[in-house]
């Protein structure tokens, strides 16, 4: 076998690996970048790189050590999930930064949080001023969750005791020119219905790049023709 064509089928078995590694471990792999999930990224992502190009070590080795990988940050999945103690100890913690409006200054220090990247972090949450802050709490994976002091809070419906607008889940009835009927018989809305909605629009199925229902009930419409979008 040549090197190349070794390289070619070695770079393929890593992307499948790795496919088949955040499957199998599901979505928390790519939204928690606790401690345990992290190191197991950047090690997997280390095995796969060196799977692709270093022929030099046989292609077995890596096999295995893929597996042992999995093996052991699947297990420790299962036991975080199962024990709070245990998932406290490989994921660690949330870490308060501000308590009752106060900056915790030593927890800050404790784990090398400057208030610089305190502010910045603030500020990606559309918090300028620090001192609207109640609470902020450094999640596992590295986000920051802020609790407004009540003065600053935005006012919701329920403040106002409006009753709040009901909302659906959007309905998508036509896609690249073709009714998605499966979505039509399982929505509100009949066929008849959206012929009727084309009718008034003076168009047809064909001449539409994608039609939804949104959250509020209206259809919108965008033609294939982009003079202009009906909604």
């Amino acid at each position: 076998m040549s090197d190349l064509l070794e390289i070619i089928i070695r770079t393929i078995t890593a992307f499948i690996i790795l496919w088949l590694f955040l499957h199998l471990l599901g979505k928390q792999t790519i939204f928690q970048k606790t401690y345990h999930l992290f190191i197991a990224t950047i090690t997997m992502g280390t095995i796969a790189g060196n799977l692709a190009f270093n022929y030099k070590l046989r292609f077995l080795y890596f096999i295995v050590a893929f597996a042992i990988m999995g093996t052991v940050i699947y297990t420790l999945n299962i036991l975080s999930v199962k024990s709070r103690r245990f998932r406290e100890k490989i994921a660690g913690k949330p870490t308060t930064l501000i308590e009752q409006g106060k900056i915790l200054e030593e927890t800050l220090e404790k784990i090398g949080f400057s208030i610089d990247m305190l502010k910045q972090a603030l500020r990606g949450k559309d918090v300028f001023n620090i001192e609207e802050v109640e609470w902020a709490i450094l999640e596992v994976n590295g986000s920051l969750s802020v609790l407004k002091k009540a003065e600053y809070q935005n006012i919701t419906r329920k403040d106002l005791k409006i009753n709040p607008a009901s909302h659906q889940s959007p309905v998508e009835l036509i896609f690249k020119g073709e009714l998605l009927s499966d979505n039509l018989s399982n929505s509100p809305y009949s066929e008849q219905w959206l012929q009727a909605e084309l009718k008034k629009r003076k168009t047809v199925v064909s001449e539409i790049s994608y039609a939804v229902v949104g959250t509020n009930g209206n259809l919108y419409i965008d033609l294939y023709l982009d003079k202009q979008q009906q909604s």
